[in-house]
């Protein structure tokens, strides 16, 4: 039986802070954009830019990335990954880009996205902010914003649901 770890009320306090901690990390939001990772770290990046507009005032821009033809698993996965858009309004290209995800894990899925980032423009910088950090890196990769460090066992599961999908808001481990 799935343990839960985060309600909705407590997904909503850490968001509140991550993006106090990216405001006060970038000065504000002059040259700032988020960039999530489809599909659970668009909602969190648009969740996020909506926290940044209540303290700031300010609309950043949100954009969508879909990392599927970057991942260095393609070849040997057994289904075909699920291709969905990516969509970034704004140009990148000398701005400061936070990257948004909900679950880090080994890293593989980051480079994939940094590896797509880098085909779009070449950003000032690139932050990462994740909602869940549970280790277990393969790669060389740290967060700049992390919602919650959850230890796991490698074969534990984590899970975030979201309001967005049709779920009730809770992050899970089984």
């Amino acid at each position: 039986m799935p343990k839960e770890l985060l309600n909705k009320q407590d997904i909503d306090r850490v968001l509140a802070r991550m993006a106090h901690e990216i405001l006060e990390r970038n000065k504000g939001t002059e040259n700032l954009c988020l960039v999530g990772i489809q599909r659970g770290g668009v909602h969190l990046a648009k969740r996020l830019s909506k926290k940044i507009k209540e303290i700031e005032g300010k609309d950043i821009s949100v954009g969508s990335l879909d990392i599927a033809f970057y991942r260095d698993d393609l070849n040997i996965r057994k289904e075909q990954p699920a291709v969905r858009r990516t969509e970034v309004p704004c140009e990148i290209t000398d701005q400061k880009v936070v990257l948004v995800d909900d679950v880090l894990f080994t890293g593989r899925s980051i480079r994939a996205a940094l590896d797509a980032l880098m085909d779009i423009g070449r950003p000032a910088n690139i932050q990462l902010a994740v909602l869940i950090d549970r280790g277990h890196r393969e790669l060389p990769i740290k967060a700049d914003f992390v919602g919650k460090n959850i230890p796991t066992a490698i074969n534990e599961n984590v899970e975030v649901s979201l309001e967005e999908e049709g779920l009730e808001d809770k992050v899970t481990i089984e």
